[in-house]
């Protein structure tokens, strides 16, 4: 990979610079490494169309593809700004379309039922993602210490993607779950510490945290599908998609919206009001 190393390093010393977190420096210089080995060129001699028939060669899901695009942008732009190359490739590399899918929602006959055959350790992850809204990386990353307690109730601090925190509002019936520590769920597991912590030190993986949820529930349904339940009901409740957009710790409220699902009642409402 002739003149990349030097310059890759210099782009990773400067993401560290400005405090971009591990995970997004991690994924950043993947990427780049990986774009450095698909295409034989030094970064000073890329031009738009190899970049455009390197993207055109890979058949990622939009998500992917995005993701990518934002990596690749993001380098050249700091190439070209910090004298590595003399242009820009990446500038006019078209935007990525996300199709706008429907929300699926868990359906409370299902989490229901789920709690009631999972184990209590798993009902409680289930309980996180339903209740809270958590992402299956924050349910396994939950402390006996991130609960608060305020005049108005309980909190929880939940430990976001891209090392963002953000402070929501929980039952006290969950507060006291989580503040009983790993061992309200499993013999011997101590009142203290993570609430689901790995036999091999520190905190369960996002991964398992899935496979256990995904086993409690039946067919299609995942802990993801719990985030959507408690994105509707959230919204049905109140109607301020600002508000839940913050709950679910979403940088774009436009993602919040795809999380949101409209029932049956609620169109038929709505065309009624129309033909009267």
């Amino acid at each position: 990979m002739q003149g990349w190393d030097s310059v890759i390093d210099a782009y990773v010393a400067y993401m560290k610079a400005i405090g971009r977190p591990k995970t997004t420096i991690d994924l950043r210089k993947f990427q780049i490494l990986y774009l450095a080995k698909s295409i034989n060129l030094t970064p000073a001699a890329i031009t738009h169309d190899d970049l455009i028939g390197w993207f055109s060669v890979h058949d990622w899901k939009p998500e992917t593809r995005r993701s990518y695009r934002s990596g690749v942008r993001g380098f050249f732009a700091w190439a070209c700004k910090h004298g590595h190359i003399a242009a820009d490739p990446a500038v006019e590399i078209p935007q990525v379309k996300i199709p706008k899918a429907a929300a699926r929602p868990a359906p409370d006959p299902v989490y229901q039922e789920a709690r009631t055959v999972a184990s209590a350790r798993t009902a409680l992850m289930l309980r996180l993602a339903a209740e809270g809204g958590l992402r299956r990386a924050e349910v396994a990353q939950v402390h006996t210490q991130d609960v608060r307690y305020t005049p108005k109730g309980a909190q929880l601090l939940v430990h976001g993607k891209g090392s963002r925190e953000r402070v929501i509002p929980i039952s006290d019936s969950l507060a006291a779950q989580i503040v009983a520590g790993a061992g309200g769920h499993t013999p011997g597991g101590g009142d203290k510490g993570w609430l689901f912590p790995s036999s091999r030190g520190g905190h369960v993986s996002p991964a398992y945290v899935g496979t256990l949820c995904s086993d409690a529930l039946p067919g299609i349904w995942t802990v993801h599908k719990l985030r959507h339940r408690f994105a509707s009901k959230a919204y049905r409740g109140t109607r301020n998609l600002r508000a839940v957009q913050e709950l679910l710790g979403h940088a774009n409220v436009a993602i919040t919206e795809r999380y949101t699902a409209v029932d049956d009642d609620e169109m038929r409402a709505a065309m009624m009001a129309a033909v009267a």
